[in-house]
């Protein structure tokens, strides 16, 4: 952990610029550096209505507060958000997107400190039926107007993308009709990837945008590596992690964090699904073939699921490359296929695997407000992981980044 830990030597002075000497301060952590995430999809109609949407919801008053219980859950472990772009979803009628009700959300989430990603611009699944009708080229150059579309019009709020998603499987899949699959088969994989990436890149500049992808076998290693050499600049690789057949492990987790570091880019665990219930068949290769009426959270495996989340996240944090995880759902209710694999229950209490997370990100990972004293050169040591430190003596207070490990020194001014 010693790549996510700043030894600092801080100069505190007063307002006037004198070093505060020999005079106690409180430090305490404000934010974390690393990305600890989750998608936002049940919080989209709180955050409407809290930004100003006009809306009638009838729902009952239970329903409402159990929402907002839910918020604060949220908000009292992530600091990073996923919300769901997808474009049979997002514009389901061509040309009228839901920009205003996603764009309240992702500015509720932002204006809580969040970093905010879309998932995803380009997708054979969840895709637009109104594509279908689309010759291929025209289906080519209405993804690009989408993207940059997209793209320009969040820019400032989510300025992170996964900006295609699962291209490995892409001209192969079959499952259910849709226009990438035949784009991506006709011009390969790389030509999609570069379409999609340059999209986004020229409507946002400064946008980080991910290569996601479900598979992680060396066919992804491939395209990595087809997509670096053909210069299509990739700022992060996304790697799903949903273990509905049994958490990975620390070996096998170490083993895929280091075949996808090597490649010197940032790692961001994008989809992280980790059970309380029964295993799915290991026998199954698409997730999706699991179908139950009935997929209990159990005793048992709540307590199973806290030893694995704890683990998973501490592996996670050992390894250098990895700057975001993504948790793929707080609640059990509304789970992708509905699996219990919230680390909160349907009925809104919270299981064991939130509170076990809750002690790491919050709590041993977490600087605590404590009074320190200042030396007779108003110097005092801080210990922390990386992330937003506020430094308060008397009525002055100052603002304090730690965004390197090892020895830092670093001055602050009280205002």
């Amino acid at each position: 952990m010693a790549h996510r830990i700043a030894d600092a030597t801080v100069t505190v002075r007063d307002a006037e610029g004198a070093p505060l000497a020999d005079a106690p301060v409180v430090v305490a952590q404000t934010a974390h550096r690393f990305l600890f995430g989750c998608i936002g999809f049940d919080l989209i109609d709180l955050a409407n209505r809290e930004g100003g949407a006009a809306q009638d919801d009838q729902r009952p008053a239970e329903e409402l507060l159990a929402e907002e219980r839910l918020a604060d859950q949220w908000l009292g472990l992530f600091n990073a958000v996923t919300l769901p772009f997808y474009w049979g979803h997002f514009e389901p009628e061509r040309g009228r997107p839901d920009t205003a009700r996603m764009l309240r959300a992702a500015r509720w989430f932002a204006d809580r400190g969040c970093v905010v990603k879309g998932h995803p611009l380009a997708w054979h699944s969840e895709c637009a039926d109104w594509l279908l009708d689309l010759p291929t080229d025209e289906v080519a150059d209405v993804l690009d107007a989408r993207i940059r579309r997209d793209v320009a019009d969040f820019a400032g709020v989510i300025d992170t993308w996964d900006a295609i998603n699962e291209v490995v499987i892409m001209p192969v899949f079959d499952k259910v009709p849709n226009a990438m699959t035949p784009l991506c088969r006709e011009r390969g994989r790389i030509p999609t990837v570069r379409l999609a990436f340059d999209a986004a890149r020229q409507a946002n500049p400064a946008a980080t945008l991910l290569l996601n992808d479900f598979d992680m076998s060396t066919a992804f290693e491939c395209l990595i590596e087809g997509c670096l050499e053909a210069g299509i600049q990739i700022d992060a690789i996304g790697l799903q992690s949903h273990m509905h057949q049994g958490a990975w492990g620390e070996e096998r987790t170490l083993e895929v964090l280091d075949r996808f570091g090597r490649y010197g880019l940032p790692l961001h665990l994008t989809e992280t699904t980790i059970l309380s219930g029964d295993l799915m068949p290991a026998h199954l290769d698409d997730l999706n073939d699991h179908q139950v009426d009935h997929w209990p959270s159990t005793p048992e495996g709540e307590e199973r699921q806290a030893q694995e989340v704890a683990s998973h996240y501490r592996t996670l944090l050992s390894h250098p490359s990895v700057e975001s995880a993504t948790y793929w759902g707080l609640s059990d209710a509304g789970m992708w296929l509905g699996a219990p694999g919230g680390l909160v229950r349907a009925d809104g209490t919270p299981k064991p695997a939130y509170d076990a997370l809750h002690g790491l990100v919050k709590g041993e990972w977490w600087h605590e407000p404590r009074t320190l004293r200042t030396d007779a050169h108003g110097r005092v040591a801080v210990r922390g992981f990386l992330g937003e430190y506020s430094i308060t003596a008397g009525h002055g207070s100052a603002a304090l980044t730690l965004d390197r490990a090892g020895a830092v020194d670093a001055e602050v001014r009280l205002g």
